[in-house]
């Protein structure tokens, strides 16, 4: 009596957990393309906000190279989307990660022009303290669009340090850390961007390969 009950539940479970598992996977295939568009979508609307449309024809998200160079950062290989016009290389879209914000890392995107000029910067991803560090987020200030039309001269240029350690950008109040931190990330990736703007335009495609697999 007693085995034919424990059989009986043993069955139970088992076609529950089947039954639940088939629903999941379901939801999850029904889900998984508008997951992906959404996603394409929010990293169209970051790309778009550091390059002006207007300067491009391609399809950014379709047309990068990759690459560890420590200038950027840890946690590569990191994405270094090309701007092209009429086919001709515009600029580069690179992301890098600063791991010096007061909170951990901060994940940023810079758009470089081949000149070293700085197209447009965002921070995309971290955890600073709200209300100081947190206005390096352009929710939270506009202090971000400072960067923009700046010239990067050098791996360590002098000018790209807050004004606190005699460069051109505003520290917050109380977060130094913060912006001296994205400022210095800011300086070595648009360096690299511009010493190797060539190589990285002749790179293979990886956002093409990726889609096609």
């Amino acid at each position: 009596m007693i085995l034919s009950s424990m059989k009986k539940n043993g069955l139970i479970l088992t076609a529950f957990a089947l039954a639940t598992t088939g629903s999941v996977a379901l939801v999850q295939s029904f889900t998984a393309p508008e997951i992906a568009k959404q996603e394409q979508r929010h990293l169209m609307r970051i790309l778009t906000q550091v390059i002006p449309k207007a300067q491009y024809d391609n399809e950014l998200y379709l047309d990068c190279a990759i690459s560890n160079a420590p200038e950027l950062g840890p946690n590569g290989p990191h994405i270094i989307y090309r701007a092209r016009l009429q086919g001709d290389p515009v600029a580069l879209l690179v992301q890098h990660i600063t791991p010096r914000g007061y909170s951990g890392n901060i994940d940023i995107l810079s758009a470089v022009y081949p000149t070293g000029e700085i197209a447009g910067v965002r921070v995309t991803r971290h955890e600073e303290t709200p209300g100081l560090g947190d206005k390096v987020e352009l929710a939270k200030s506009d202090w971000i669009t400072t960067f923009a039309g700046t010239l990067v001269t050098q791996a360590k240029d002098p000018a790209f340090n807050v004004q606190k350690d005699g460069g051109q950008f505003d520290q917050f109040t109380g977060a130094t850390i913060t912006p001296r931190a994205v400022v210095q990330s800011v300086n070595a990736a648009a360096w690299y961007a511009r010493s190797n703007f060539d190589a990285l335009f002749a790179a293979p495609n990886h956002c093409q390969e990726a889609t096609n697999e």
